[in-house]
């Protein structure tokens, strides 16, 4: 196959089918648009009980606390923000502004933030409390910097709850390992800024993909599932070589012994030149409007090289998608997804496989990636009108297409012939009206359908038993 892309002519050999994939946790799709908010870096949303979207994050200029909020996630990208603390003139809280995430402890808001000094590289970890059912207008006082192990470089402070215990993770420089820049610490916390017992550190970027740039561990963040707690991190330069890497640890371990905590070999969330992302990292986690998904928040940029130093590059901007879960109970990442509409799985209603896009010098049939069960239905299709299009999320540019009795995945064509083959109606299910079944516009009476053998063809009679096989619930 031969298609262009931009001057440069791309010649691919692909062998493209679509297959059943194993289904994990099942919960519907979410409905979002990416880049939520451009120039915020570092990004937190956290819901609060009283149904709120609270958002902070870091502003380019690196010297306020901004605070946005909206009754979704989404409507975050519109929301006034409000400026809850300022750079002071001199001392602690006059240099850099970093990183702020937001958590309501005990009746009070609580913001983690890493402040600098003017004219030093003193980064220390800092905590602000806030009075007030709202931390927008809440009253907010100084707790001053966190006293840990050392008094070196530290950031990024996060806290969970785990088995009544409330921990910190954070990063910070080891005085005995001047190779590295920071590793990520944990301790029990007496209170929101005091340590309750001397600090340990349960990872250090001894990876390769860790020390690309920077040697760096940095920007924890905790979700807890299936009896587990997952530690995502971030690692390397923050330019298109910053990714995420996770730790896993059983909810009842020893958080304090390091021997509890498991690191993947591997990032787990990485720059992918497909879809035009780079550099995701720093994330948090959320969850959705219906309270049935998991969200996960981060950062990158829209292209890879950078002029002079990253931190000077203000374009970092904050992204949100749907966490997937493995049928093992583990998180599924994915790819940070293109800019647009975020992408939706669909899982066939008689044999609970997903409709799967592979591409075989790169996947296993039976084994495929979550991105290669991800579709972004395009509206208005490539038909224009009411029309809804599939394009793969693996492949932004590739459509599903009609070819005679089947479908194939294919790269965008400009013929109004390729519009119209590739190119939906969405239905209400054939065998569940809360599913969905595709109708197709250039055939119209007949539906997409997934054959026992993973084949696409065409259904022709709508009405018939095997409507079951042509109805999709999306997730």
């Amino acid at each position: 196959m031969a298609y262009s892309l931009g001057r440069t002519l791309v010649i691919t050999t692909l062998s493209i089918v679509a297959g059943l994939a194993a289904i994990g946790s099942a919960s519907p799709a979410v409905s979002y648009n990416n880049t939520l908010i451009n120039q915020r870096a570092d990004p937190h949303i956290v819901k609060h009980t009283d149904g709120w979207y609270y958002f902070t994050a870091t502003v380019p200029e690196f010297d306020k606390i901004i605070l946005r909020r909206a009754q979704s996630i989404q409507a975050l990208a519109g929301a006034p923000e409000t400026t809850i603390w300022k750079r002071k003139a001199s001392g602690v809280g006059s240099g850099q502004v970093w990183a702020p995430e937001l958590h309501y402890i005990d009746g009070k808001w609580y913001v983690y933030v890493a402040l600098g000094v003017s004219g030093q590289w003193r980064i220390r970890a800092f905590v602000l409390e806030g009075t007030g059912a709202n931390p927008l207008s809440a009253n907010w006082v100084e707790k001053g910097p966190i006293k840990t192990n050392w008094d070196t470089f530290s950031l990024d402070a996060t806290t969970f709850v785990a088995n009544g215990t409330r921990y910190l993770v954070w990063a910070q420089q080891e005085p005995s390992r001047s190779d590295e820049n920071s590793s990520l610490m944990i301790a029990p916390l007496k209170n929101p800024w005091t340590l309750g017992a001397t600090a340990v550190a349960i990872s250090r970027p001894t990876l390769p993909w860790e020390r690309i740039g920077y040697e760096v561990n940095e920007g924890p963040s905790v979700i807890q599932r299936n009896g587990r707690i997952f530690l995502t991190y971030s690692a390397s330069a923050t330019d298109y070589n910053y990714c995420m890497g996770l730790l896993t640890a059983p909810a009842s371990s020893d958080l304090m012994n390091p021997a509890s905590w498991i690191k993947s070999p591997n990032a787990i969330f990485a720059s992918n030149a497909d879809t035009q992302q780079f550099g995701p990292g720093h994330n948090s986690f959320t969850v959705s409007e219906d309270g049935q998904s998991d969200v996960i928040v981060y950062h990158d940029r829209g292209y890879r090289d950078i002029k002079g130093d990253p931190l000077n590059d203000p374009n970092r901007r904050t992204r949100v998608q749907k966490l997937y879960w493995k049928p093992d109970g583990t998180p599924d990442f994915g790819i940070p997804l293109a800019d647009g509409p975020t992408a939706v799985r669909l899982r066939s209603f008689n044999n609970s496989g997903y409709v799967q896009y592979r591409v075989s010098s790169q996947s296993n049939i039976n084994t495929p990636s979550l991105a290669e069960t991800q579709f972004r239905l395009t509206s208005p299709g490539l038909a224009g009108g009411s029309s809804l299009s599939l394009e793969s999320a693996a492949k932004p540019g590739t459509f599903l297409r009609r070819s005679g009795p089947q479908f194939r995945f294919e790269v965008k064509g400009s013929s109004s012939d390729f519009a119209r083959e590739a190119s939906f109606a969405q239905r209400a299910g054939l065998a569940d009206p809360a599913g969905a079944s595709f109708e197709s516009l250039d055939a119209q009476g007949q539906y997409l359908h997934l054959a026992n053998d993973g084949t696409l063809l065409l259904l022709v009679d709508g009405s018939s038993a095997q409507g079951t096989a042509s109805t999709f619930y999306l997730e």
